[in-house]
């Protein structure tokens, strides 16, 4: 009787020994196993990171490259441009003339294109486009002006400040506009228009000039067409926004940009 209970002691004794050897097993297999899980979420976060990196690192790349070209090929032309157009300004003062008014524009826009490409390859070589907003619109009126095109600028709604890439946008446009009107428009003048709506932004660039017709150098300025409404257009789609551009009822052309208060992300 002894010897059977004995045995059976035995026996539950040895069910414990095993059922607790097997628990610690268990324990310690899964420990090892959410050691190993994070383990793998670790490598997994470290390789997007370093993806992310690697991509902000060729994209930077990709940016000091064209900063490099623009600077190589665009400052050397743009100085000498000044420099001859102040040589030459000096030297009528000197000899008593007027300077012509032709000359002087030309001096002017070369030191403001020595500025924007200064502007440009800072960004370029930054995170951020800084200096080219509508901040800087009443220098831009008052170039347009000193080559001959009178500009009107409006505004209406409350002001109130645009995200970076708007104003940017708007600053370009309005800038390409005004442009196209004393490349295409002849003697014309110019109203510029900024709304500001409780869920939109827009500008409105209006002339006079000859709309379709051909232009003052013998080209011909037609809806849509041309790198620089091209560019306006992908400046706007790009942000979510609308361009329209063609010409006016009763003469003239016209741009209209919108932007929604809110830019996709």
């Amino acid at each position: 009787m002894r010897t059977e209970r004995g045995r059976q002691r035995f026996y539950a004794a040895g069910w414990l020994i095993s059922a607790g050897t097997w628990a610690g097993v268990m324990a310690v297999a899964a420990r090892m196993w959410r050691q190993h899980i994070r383990e793998v979420e670790r490598r997994a976060e470290e390789a997007e990171r370093t993806s992310e990196e690697a991509a902000r690192s060729r994209a930077m790349e990709e940016r000091l490259r064209i900063a490099r070209e623009l600077h190589d090929s665009l400052t050397h032309s743009i100085s000498v441009i000044c420099v001859q157009a102040g040589v030459a300004a000096h030297l009528a003062r000197k000899r008593g003339e007027v300077v012509p008014p032709a000359l002087l524009a030309i001096q002017e826009a070369g030191a403001e294109a020595a500025r924007e490409l200064r502007t440009t390859l800072s960004a370029l070589r930054s995170e951020v486009d800084a200096g080219s907003g509508l901040a800087r619109l009443e220098s831009l009126v008052a170039r347009a002006d000193g080559a001959g095109i009178p500009v009107t600028v409006t505004v209406t709604g409350a002001e109130r400040a645009l995200p970076a890439e708007v104003d940017q946008a708007a600053y370009r446009i309005v800038q390409e506009a005004l442009t196209n009107v004393g490349r295409h428009a002849g003697a014309a003048c110019a109203l510029v228009h900024l709304h500001y709506a409780p869920d939109t932004f827009s500008i409105q660039i209006d002339d006079d000039g000859p709309g379709t017709a051909n232009g003052a150098d013998g080209g011909v300025r037609q809806a849509g067409t041309g790198l620089g409404l091209i560019g306006m257009r992908e400046r706007v789609t790009a942000l979510g926004g609308r361009l329209q551009a063609g010409p006016r009822d009763g003469g003239g052309f016209q741009v209209r940009a919108e932007f929604p208060a809110q830019i996709p992300s």
